[in-house]
């Protein structure tokens, strides 16, 4: 097999080949490596596992049986780990500061350890809501052969005989502090509501990544929607090893897959399947390794014109589990595709293109979960982009299974999230009341916190639609409502949201695409002369460097130029 690769060609030789580099083969052959596998290709295989949460508790299985398919191809597999923040975790204190901070620790610690070992591909692993994105941009940012494997979602938990998630456990806080759930019932909840290994199942953030890695052709077909404990998971990993080494055969590498058509797929995708709106930060950090304009507003204007189709949490009614029943993304894709909505030249992981990948599905009409394009749940998306005097930079909402899109009243100004939850927590909102959490954002915050405590308090307690929420930070995947995120500029740059007072009129029209602040223009301008910069507690660290690096949310909250910047790739070397 190992004929089938020029070893002079891949970085592997400047660690592996010539007299020079007997040192270096000391190495491998103290871990019991022969010298038939030191003249293959290296292979990583990049982990996100560990014991933080069930997102990740089978990835390193998962990662070692990729060992066998890389074996299978003339490859000799070397695994190592990352980190992760988990969400659900970091929730709604502190910790969560943490997450998005670790996407970018995430791509950084992958990219530093394939360019410290020269390894010749790579086949990332990750399970939880950051660590997808981080493992995508990595594999963007490097541009050897790389394929992303998902570790599956969660299967739904029962109580009261009914499919729940961790979302139902976070509204039924709200609804404990509301008196309308005993706190016996709470803790029957929390105790079922997770029944094993897997992400979060509802399509919020990893779940909708998972979508992004097919519908852009980073990930084998059909395989990300298969749930964490099914034995196929195991078979899929196999087969990322045997097909990354087809694609080291060919040289077909990353950036040839995710062009700017393939982006738009990606966006087209999340819109219809109600994806999380953390898409729009994400999309366009990956665009940025990639070299390719792609901002929020791109992101937006896909969603214009995409259709919601697919009944999933929180929005509607099914989980990821039913979705891979149903048939997968690539039965969502079938139903885009045949109406126009993909485009179907773009390359993938198996060597073909997208419309290729996708002639290989049949329609199956008697699925529930996935609606046919031309009777869809909404015409129009299941996530919008706003902008407006509020926020000239952009902002977003998920507006799926949402009945009312326009939204007017009183700002209610809180500048930082523990002092919303806890008015939430004391019922001190008042129903029509648009509420502002700021100073959120990703330099303010530093790290632009998800809002889910907050957001879920506020449907347990029966305001979901009844109040609007806008931040410069973000909201998870899991949150419903009428929920803005990613308003920008932030508060801690001046921005207009750092400049609103209580009692302020707010408009919101989500059909239109709109967010005003409907406030005299010399008012502002009297209330910027007197604004001054807020220092935050982080003056130190991960979190400080973070906010000294990090750009705005429109462009992906990301830390360095990107590709454009680029005087090598690392492919190259």
């Amino acid at each position: 097999m190992t004929n089938r690769f020029d070893k002079s060609k891949l970085p592997s030789r400047h660690v592996s080949v010539g007299p020079e580099r007997a040192p270096h083969r000391s190495y491998y052959y103290a871990m019991g490596i022969s010298e038939e596998d030191i003249a293959k290709p290296f292979v990583a295989l990049a982990s996100a596992g560990n014991d933080s949460a069930p997102c990740n508790t089978t990835l390193d299985f998962q990662a070692d049986a990729a060992r066998q398919g890389v074996i299978a191809g003339g490859g000799m597999p070397r695994r190592f780990n990352t980190i992760t923040v988990t969400d659900g975790i970091a929730m709604g204190h502190q910790g969560m500061k943490s997450s998005l901070v670790s996407r970018e620790v995430i791509a950084d610690s992958v990219e530093l350890s394939v360019r410290g070992h020269c390894y010749d591909a790579l086949v990332a692993f990750a399970g939880c809501d950051k660590s997808l994105p981080g493992m995508m941009m990595a594999m963007l940012r490097l541009n050897i052969p790389s394929i992303f494997v998902y570790g599956g979602s969660i299967l739904p938990g029962r109580y009261e005989d009914r499919d729940v998630t961790v979302v139902d456990v976070f509204e039924a806080v709200g609804k404990f502090a509301a008196g309308n759930c005993p706190l016996k019932d709470l803790t029957a909840l929390e105790k079922v509501a997770c029944p094993g290994h897997g992400a979060c199942g509802g399509q919020f953030t990893a779940n909708t990544m998972a979508c992004v890695g097919e519908a852009m052709g980073l990930s084998l077909p059909n395989s990300n929607m298969v749930p964490a404990p099914y034995k196929s998971r195991e078979e899929i990993a196999i087969a990322a090893g045997v097909q990354v080494m087809d694609l080291l055969e060919k040289n077909i590498r990353p950036r040839d897959i995710a062009t700017r058509a393939a982006f738009i797929n990606a966006a087209r995708v999340v819109a219809a399947t109600g994806g999380s709106t953390n898409a729009a930060l994400h999309l366009p950090a990956m665009a940025n390794e990639a070299g390719i304009d792609f901002d929020l507003h791109d992101v937006a204007e896909a969603f214009k014109s995409t259709p919601y189709i697919a009944d999933l949490k929180p929005g509607g009614r099914y989980v990821a589990k039913d979705m891979h029943e149903a048939g997968g993304v690539y039965m969502l894709m079938k139903t885009m595709l045949a109406n126009g909505l993909l485009d179907g030249s773009c390359l993938t992981v198996t060597g073909k293109t997208l419309g290729e990948n996708i002639d290989e599905v049949t329609w199956n009409p008697e699925q529930k979960v996935i609606y046919d394009v031309k009777t869809p749940l909404s015409p129009t998306g299941g996530v919008v982009g706003l902008r407006g005097t509020l926020a000239p930079e952009g902002a977003i909402v998920k507006v799926a299974g949402m009945k009312r899109l326009q939204f007017e009243g009183p700002a209610r100004v809180f500048d930082c999230e523990e002092d919303a939850f806890q008015a939430v927590e004391h019922r001190q909102i008042n129903e029509g009341e648009v509420i502002i959490i700021r100073y959120e954002g990703p330099k303010g915050g530093p790290g632009m916190r998800e809002m889910l405590s907050t957001t879920a308090a506020l449907y347990g307690l029966g305001m979901g639609e009844k109040v609007a929420l806008i931040t410069d930070g973000r909201f998870s995947g899991a949150t419903r409502g009428f929920c803005i995120g990613h308003v920008g500029p932030e508060a801690a740059e001046g921005g207009p949201i750092a400049l609103v007072e209580n009692g302020d009129t707010i408009l919101i029209d989500a059909e239109a695409g709109t967010i005003d602040l409907v406030v005299a223009e010399d008012v502002l301008a009297e209330r910027r002369a007197r604004w001054q910069p807020r220092v935050n507690d982080y003056q130190a660290g991960a979190l400080y460097r973070y906010a000294q690096n990090v750009g705005p949310a429109f462009q992906g909250a990301v830390t360095h130029p990107g590709a454009k910047a680029e005087r090598h790739v690392y492919a190259d070397i």
